[in-house]
C-alpha cells in the first residue's frame, strides 16, 4: 500500500491545522515530544515541521504534501504546485499580511524613505526581491524572532513582519508604513 506523507505545520499553526484535519474527518494525535503524529488512516503519515521549511520538503520528495503559506514557498523559491488555498491563521480565518513597519515616532513615512536603511527580517529572500525591485537600497539582516523589538531597540531602522491583527505590532510602538503580502 502507498502512504501518502504530509507535513502538518510546527509553531502557531499547528493547532488549528489538526482541527482542521479534525473537521475534514481525520483524527490527528499527537505524542509527547514527537515529530510524527499518528493519523487514523493507513494510507496516511504525518510529519510535524517548521512552516519556514515545508516547500523545500515536498520540492524534495521528503514529503508528498505539506502545509505552509505562499509566503514561505516564496521565501524558499520552491518549485511545488499549490494544491488548494486554506484561508485560516492562528485567531482568526484572515490572511495573514507581512508588514513593513516602523518606530511610531520615525520620520520614516514611506518605502522610499528607506532607503540606505537597515532592515530586520525572518522573510529575507521576498524583502530582498521586494526593495530590489523597487530600487531601493536596503540591508537587510535575518532576524530569529522577536523582530519587532529590532527596530525598539535601534538594531534596525524597519522589520518586514507578519502579522494577523497588529496587536503585537502597535503593543511595541511601532506603525506599518506599508503591506507586502498577504498569505495563506
Amino acid at each position: 500500500m502507498n502512504v501518502l506523507k504530509i507535513g502538518i505545520p510546527k509553531g502557531s499553526l499547528e493547532k488549528a491545522t489538526i482541527e482542521l484535519f479534525d473537521k475534514s474527518g481525520w483524527q490527528i494525535k499527537l505524542k509527547s515530544r514527537n515529530y510524527f503524529p499518528e493519523i487514523d488512516d493507513p494510507e496516511l503519515s504525518c510529519s510535524i515541521c517548521r512552516p519556514q521549511e515545508m516547500s523545500r520538503y515536498v520540492e524534495s520528495g521528503v514529503l508528498d504534501a505539506g502545509i505552509t503559506g505562499k509566503d514561505w514557498t516564496m521565501e524558499n523559491d520552491s518549485d511545488v504546485e499549490v494544491v488548494a488555498e486554506l484561508v485560516y491563521s492562528k485567531v482568526s480565518k484572515k490572511p495573514t499580511r507581512w508588514v513593513v513597519a516602523v518606530p511610531g515616532d520615525s520620520d520614516i513615512k514611506t518605502i522610499e524613505d528607506l532607503d540606505g536603511k537597515i532592515i530586520s527580517t525572518e522573510l529575507v529572500n521576498v524583502t530582498r526581491r521586494f526593495f530590489a525591485e523597487r530600487n531601493i537600497n536596503v540591508d537587510i539582516v535575518f532576524s530569529w524572532g522577536a523582530t519587532e523589538a529590532k527596530a525598539v531597540s535601534g538594531l534596525a531602522d524597519a522589520i518586514v513582519e507578519v502579522t494577523e491583527t497588529e496587536s503585537t505590532i502597535r503593543a511595541h510602538g511601532l506603525k506599518v508604513i506599508y503591506e507586502l503580502m498577504e498569505s495563506n
